[in-house]
């Protein structure tokens, strides 16, 4: 059994990480970081709640620490956690930077512990109907990918801090799964675009992204998200020589999670039919158009595989220091083409290894 002490317990450590690793066979969530409450305890009775980040990492019986705080302060907690001789999970970002995501990964791989990039949708269920759909060509060629990330949110965030310059904004958080999603079909590309704004009145940080990805190929991937879309866009749209798949809607593990504080579903991550993407392709000729059965996603795959990498029954993470770094610099390319107006060729030297 690995205990598990969870530092923080705002919406990311209540609705994804306690829940998740409540429900993976194999990690216990011993402890939980409150400064000043007890919301933690109230949910899971038989965890040890630690006023500070010392306290926790001076328990010698957890031997995973995951990162579930600001922002902002995840590249020094993660560092504060390796140094205690902690394997660490880092909820998305890992980092503000891709040299902050370089020091941790080198820093972990030098003492030999394990650095896991929280990048959980990649376990999205639509996201895995989308890999199928290409594994199989069923839309040929691909021309043009789109992803988007609409809602509606015309306030100000709940969470306070998420409406800092400095943490952010929404770049570095859907951001970041946008990207890391892109990567994960395409690869890195060649040059990257972008557009950051804030839309929503009053000062705050970044709302509003739109972000190109261009491959020497000719191939192009767009990336948005942003918070004034009553009507939101599909989730994806890829156009291809044979074909069109579109998705509307995300997938419904987050809004069950925060329900919940262990998983007992046995359909869990199915998603209703009503809610299945469209594919309309080509057939002997002639279009056909037909809702494509979404594959189940299951974010507890992520913690199983963290499990597996740490016991020595599997070799490779679920998500490497190397995904997170690129994605890193991925976002700092977007910054500088919003700031300059021009796309940003791409120099991949310097990833850590």
């Amino acid at each position: 059994m690995i205990r598990v002490g969870l530092i923080g317990f705002g919406m990311a450590g209540r609705v994804f990480h306690a829940p998740l690793i409540s429900s993976v066979e194999g990690l216990e969530l011993a402890a939980v970081v409150e400064r000043t409450t007890n919301k933690a305890a109230e949910r899971y009775p038989e965890i040890t709640t630690y006023r500070s980040v010392e306290e926790l990492l001076a328990d010698a019986s957890i031997k995973l620490v995951v990162v579930a705080t600001p922002n902002s302060t995840h590249f020094p907690i993660a560092m504060q956690a390796l140094e205690a001789a902690k394997n660490v999970v880092v909820d998305k970002p890992v980092a503000l930077s891709a040299d902050e995501v370089g020091q941790l990964a080198e820093l972990a791989g030098g003492i030999g512990l394990r650095l896991f990039p929280f990048h959980n949708r990649r376990f999205d269920g639509d996201f895995l109907t989308i890999r199928k759909l290409m594994d199989e060509r069923s839309l040929g060629r691909l021309v043009h990918f789109e992803s988007s990330f609409d809602r509606w949110r015309p306030g100000l965030s709940s969470r306070a801090w998420k409406e800092e310059a400095d943490e952010g904004g929404i770049l570095h958080d859907i951001g970041t799964h946008l990207v890391d999603q892109a990567l994960v079909l395409f690869g890195q590309p060649s040059a990257v675009g972008a557009d950051i704004r804030r839309e929503r009145d009053g000062d705050g940080a970044n709302d509003a992204i739109t972000i190109r990805l261009h491959y020497l190929t000719g191939f192009s991937v767009t990336l948005g998200a942003n918070c004034l879309s009553s009507l939101a866009r599909p989730r994806f749209h890829l156009r291809g020589t044979r074909g069109n798949f579109w998705k509307w809607g995300l997938d419904p593990q987050e809004d069950a999670l925060g329900k919940i504080t262990k998983i007992t579903e046995t359909k869990w991550g199915q998603e209703a039919a009503d809610h299945w993407g469209t594919m309309s392709a080509d057939v002997n000729g002639g279009l056909a158009t037909q809702p494509v059965p979404s594959a189940t996603g299951d974010y507890r795959l992520f913690y199983a595989g963290v499990r597996d990498v740490l016991l020595g029954n599997a070799a490779a993470p679920p998500v490497t220091p190397t995904d997170a770094w690129r994605v890193a610099r991925v976002l700092e390319w977007a910054k500088q083409s919003s700031d300059e107006h021009r796309a940003i060729e791409c120099d991949w030297s310097g990833e850590p290894g």
